[in-house]
């Protein structure tokens, strides 16, 4: 049962080689996960955090993999002061875990664009049952960024599904990115050291997670002057680079049988014409990706529509 302290359940979201484990709160607490004897924190450089109602512990994949379990330990603050801080008892929740199988069928599902919507995206992820192995959360899961309320949405799909007991991808979509606190949802999803762009390994699946930003150019007034995706997505183009240079310790390692390209807009395909942008630079990518990476499975949303 979910305690009254935690606004959902944890979801365990998959970065590089570890799993990133959030839980958002109802109020303020201090929080750490505990695997096996070793404990991992969410901290601010020794400073246990109180002051987010989003929490986020980063545990190596490897570790949780093996022990199939993990508990979150909390504290609620009834007062925090300059010295001699007021906090609650500690308190627990334990969760199993199973990682992504390394043999036979592996069951993904992918939701994309809910805007929004929580019910209909429970129901419909629910479809592989207890056989899921892998949620990808694909982008445009809140409608805007303009209240902080609305990443809300996100772990309140993911922790219904999986229950914290699967892991989780998220990409992040261009709606994400429109709104007064679209700049601060790196704090409330994961990333790679603040980047909404990363590789990341789960069992013999090995996938690249690529944001392209926004979907009209940086000087549409839709945006009023707050966006600079032509340069970040100039960063991904190395980014992407620098994965093929890396090629034995990523898509090209012994463990890996399965690569996949997952992003919220499919930049492969004139998918939305006239807002087809920076052609030239997408071309690109896909051909450093197909003549190096050669992915098994491209993922992607954006369109509003379900095909193959």
């Amino acid at each position: 049962m979910k305690p009254n302290e935690f606004a959902t359940l944890p979801t365990v979201y998959a970065v590089g080689h570890n799993y990133q484990i959030i839980v958002p709160v109802t109020c303020e607490t201090v929080m750490w996960v505990r695997v096996g004897d070793k404990c991992f924190y969410d901290d601010s450089n020794g400073i246990l955090r109180s002051g987010l109602f989003t929490h986020k512990m980063i545990v190596p994949m490897e570790l949780l993999d093996e022990a199939r379990s993990y508990t979150v330990c909390y504290r609620v603050v009834i007062e925090r002061k300059a010295y001699f801080s007021d906090l609650g008892d500690v308190m627990e929740y334990t969760s199993d875990f199973r990682p992504v199988r390394q043999e036979g069928a592996i069951r993904i599902y992918n939701i994309a664009d809910a805007h929004n919507r929580v019910a209909q995206p429970i129901a419909t992820g629910s479809f592989f049952g207890d056989e899921l192995d892998l949620l990808v959360l694909n982008g445009d899961i809140p409608n805007h960024s303009g209240d902080i309320k609305y990443f809300a949405a996100i772990h309140c799909i993911a922790g219904e599904i999986t229950k914290g007991q699967y892991p989780v991808i998220f990409s992040r979509g261009n709606h994400d990115m429109r709104g007064i606190y679209a700049e601060q949802i790196a704090d409330h999803t994961p990333t790679d050291n603040g980047k909404s762009y990363f590789s990341v390994n789960l069992g013999p699946i090995w996938a690249l997670v690529l944001d392209c930003g926004e979907d009209k150019p940086d000087t549409n007034v839709e945006y009023g002057h707050t966006i600079c995706c032509a340069d970040f997505r100039k960063r991904q183009t190395e980014y992407i680079r620098s994965v093929c240079e890396s090629a034995e310790k990523e898509y090209a390692a012994p463990d890996v049988n399965y690569k996949l390209i997952i992003s919220h807009i499919p930049f492969s395909l004139h998918y939305n014409p006239p807002f087809n942008i920076e052609e030239d630079r997408y071309a690109g990518w896909c051909k450093t990706i197909k003549d190096n990476i050669s992915p098994d499975l491209m993922i992607a949303g954006h369109i509003h529509n379900c095909k193959v």
